[in-house]
């Protein structure tokens, strides 16, 4: 199910997706992979963003990857995006996913319902048909 409007989210690694061990790989938060990956089902466009560089961004993406989620971006505001000196080093996104927010990081079920205005995890899309008015 695509959302009426897709949304660009930048998400964190340490400490966001996963317990902060840096430059170790921390364990995964719970429910951190899963609400990614209903995000990226409801046709959200998820970006890696991270301090990490080098073969310790290659490692949190390859982290990523076997833990099945798969970025439309890693630290960049798009796929193939070319940074230069000329070019500001933040992302362009709707949302930001990070723990170092106001307040802290909030579980993960309820980032999912934020972003999905209240649809709990885990929940199947409903599916209108054409007389889908006549119920009340």
């Amino acid at each position: 199910m695509i959302p009426e409007k897709s949304l660009v989210i930048a998400v964190d690694f340490d400490g966001t997706i996963v317990e902060s061990a840096y430059p170790k790989i921390g364990k995964p938060i719970m429910f951190a992979f899963d609400t990614l990956k209903a995000l990226k089902n409801d046709g959200h466009r998820l970006i890696l963003w991270t301090y990490r560089g080098g073969s310790l961004l290659k490692e949190a993406v390859d982290f990523c990857k076997k833990n099945g989620i798969e970025f439309y971006a890693v630290n960049s505001s798009f796929e193939g995006e070319k940074l230069t000196e000329k070019i500001s080093r933040k992302i362009l996104a709707d949302i930001y996913i990070d723990d170092r927010n106001i307040g802290g990081l909030p579980d993960w079920g309820e980032i999912y319902q934020l972003i999905s205005n209240g649809k709990p995890l885990g929940e199947p899309p409903v599916k209108k048909g054409f007389f889908s008015f006549l119920k009340s």
